[in-house]
């Protein structure tokens, strides 16, 4: 009973601080006024206090710009808690622009829809994208290409990657920073999440976004680790294979030190052509989640 009354009190302080934030955003988009980039957080701030996420930030973003994060996706709430945190922009599959109310937010907060699947696209995608981080906009790779079931980080995509090379020659810049950037799902109501109640908050792919949401909307009070990593700086010559097996690698190691509560983090000075397809000792600590 107590979790449906929840339910009908922060799903309509939800949908009242929606529609007076939507004509807000768009009014503050069509006159170009900085506020376009910093009232998405305080938006932001408000669902992720109504959902009942608690943010723990670890390190913190890249002053270097143009800025790309990688990061891994879990659920439909990452929008959330990135957003509540920074100035960004996220880049999405093209079936979100389609999506009921949440294509809306993802315009307003002025992402870029790119279509995964057709290759011929590829470039004129990384074309926009390198537009925008050349501009300065930070931009936010999911970089899996999907959302997983928040125990492991899929292995990363490394079409989208070639964006920031695109940036340095296509633009003025010389050169692009990198940043993996981990999200974690950890608590519930203050205990320890696990395997077993961690698709309270995971949302994959094949999951409808209706029952998520309302799921949450009833319970709430999850704890989620942010971990902003070691930004690397790349310029024309950088692979962005071994790049995105870098970043996949660095982000593995910070949810994974969430999950296990330990530090699992290796040394920052590793290079791209450095990096292994999978480490060893990474994959032995996944199995045992």
């Amino acid at each position: 009973m107590m979790s449906w009354v929840r339910f009908t009190v922060t799903a309509t302080a939800f949908a009242l601080v929606t529609l007076i934030s939507v004509p807000l955003q768009y009014f503050f988009l069509k006159a170009g006024w900085g506020l376009r980039k910093r009232f998405p957080i305080f938006y932001h701030r408000i669902v992720a206090r109504l959902l009942g996420l608690r943010i723990h930030m670890h390190g913190d973003m890249a002053t270097q710009r143009p800025l790309l994060l990688a990061a891994n996706h879990a659920s439909w709430t990452d929008i959330v808690v990135l957003g509540a945190l920074k100035e960004l922009s996220f880049i999405a599959k093209i079936e979100v622009a389609s999506w009921p109310l949440f294509g809306m937010l993802s315009k307003l907060q002025r992402s870029v829809f790119v279509e995964r699947e057709k290759r011929g696209k590829t470039h004129d995608q990384a074309s926009e994208i390198a537009t925008r981080l050349a501009a300065g906009d930070v931009m936010v790779l999911f970089a899996e290409g999907t959302t997983s079931d928040g125990n492991r980080v899929l292995p990363f995509k490394t079409s989208l990657f070639g964006a920031a090379q695109v940036a340095i020659r296509e633009t003025s810049v010389e050169t692009v920073t990198v940043q993996p950037v981990a999200i974690a799902y950890t608590r519930v109501h203050g205990m320890p999440m696990g395997r077993f109640h961690r698709p309270i908050i995971s949302w994959p792919g094949d999951v409808p976004l209706g029952p998520s949401l309302i799921g949450l909307l009833k319970d709430g009070a999850i704890d989620v680790d942010v971990w902003f990593g070691e930004p690397m700086t790349i310029d024309s010559k950088t692979n962005r294979k071994t790049l995105a097996r870098l970043m996949e690698k660095r982000v593995r190691e910070m949810m994974l030190s969430s999950l296990l509560g330990r530090d699992l983090i290796a040394p920052a000075d590793e290079t791209p052509e450095s990096v292994a397809p999978v480490d060893s000792a990474i994959l032995k600590e996944r199995k045992k989640l």
